[in-house]
């Protein structure tokens, strides 16, 4: 083997373990990049170095920026006094592009977990509860998903807030938008029953 294609083949390998991108997609990939060198793959080179530099979590809520507090911290038109709580950053990011929350986000980094032994400390739970107290919140708003560990930790956190005066609310859960019934697994239909309202 060549040195270039050495090279090209650590590059497929750097593809590969990226999310949803196995072996042949990352060889397709990387095909792409190096047929589009100079309109991609220097680009993207050069934005990925720019962002390996610059990239940091925001010390105040855990959000991904270029700066040690994050936009949405540093906006004063946030300061509602909700939290939202999620889990990783893609949901915060997520959560933005709905458009529907104007108040500030606080990032776990994780759920509760004991087969992992991941425990409050591990997650920025602590931090949360020293922003409710030292920010004036009034609602912490659980965003987090509706898997085991994710009800775990929103439990937990909802117990912790207990008699500090805070609503402590969840997402509704149940059918979506222009979901139809008959593709819904088991615990959806349980959980939008259960948040059933009145019309």
């Amino acid at each position: 083997m060549s040195e270039a294609t050495r090279d090209i083949e650590a590059l497929i390998e750097l593809m590969a373990r990226l999310p949803g991108l196995g072996p042949r997609s990352a060889r397709r990939a990387v095909l792409h990049l190096i047929k589009k060198r100079g309109q991609v793959m220097a680009p993207l080179a050069q934005a990925m170095a720019q962002v390996a530099a610059t990239a940091r979590e925001c010390a105040t809520c855990g959000n991904i920026g270029t700066a040690d507090i994050c936009d949405i911290c540093r906006d004063e038109r946030r300061a509602t006094g909700e939290i939202c709580v999620v889990e990783d950053v893609a949901d915060l990011w997520a959560m933005e592009r709905g458009h529907a929350f104007k108040g500030r986000y606080h990032v776990l980094g994780g759920t509760l977990s004991a087969l992992d032994a991941v425990g409050p400390e591990e997650l920025r739970i602590p931090r949360l509860l020293a922003r409710v107290r030292d920010e004036g919140i009034r609602e912490v708003i659980l965003a987090l998903n509706a898997t085991v560990d994710g009800q775990t930790t929103a439990h937990y956190i909802a117990e912790t807030l207990e008699g500090t005066g805070v609503a402590v609310t969840s997402l509704a859960q149940g059918v979506p938008i222009g979901g139809e019934l008959d593709y819904l697994d088991d615990g959806t239909i349980q959980a939008a029953l259960r948040a059933r309202k009145r019309v």
